[in-house]
């Protein structure tokens, strides 16, 4: 599902708010998700889970197309845990 299946789905559960709405509030919050994930902080949603940053390490890598090795630098990269309760859904 990509974010326009999602804003159609929302539309077709609850016709009461304009779509400009829906599509706005979908904007937002993964706007804020994101910026959470930018200052290295952790965003939890209750029985979802939970997004968060972790760190690669500096490492030595090859490069698929030549086969030389190359340093790749650390760098951040975004998490996500399943909350149990989402895992348990997915299995039932």
């Amino acid at each position: 599902m990509n974010k326009s299946d999602l804003l159609r789905k929302l539309k077709e559960k609850k016709d009461t708010f304009p779509e400009e709405d829906l599509e706005s509030s979908i904007n937002l919050i993964l706007h804020f998700i994101s910026r959470t994930l930018q200052e290295a902080n952790r965003v939890e949603i209750r029985n979802f889970g939970t997004f968060s940053v972790r760190k690669r390490a500096k490492r030595l890598s090859r490069n698929p197309k030549t086969g030389t090795s190359v340093y790749v630098e650390s760098k951040n990269h975004p998490y996500f845990r399943a909350s149990k309760n989402l895992k348990e859904s997915l299995n039932h």
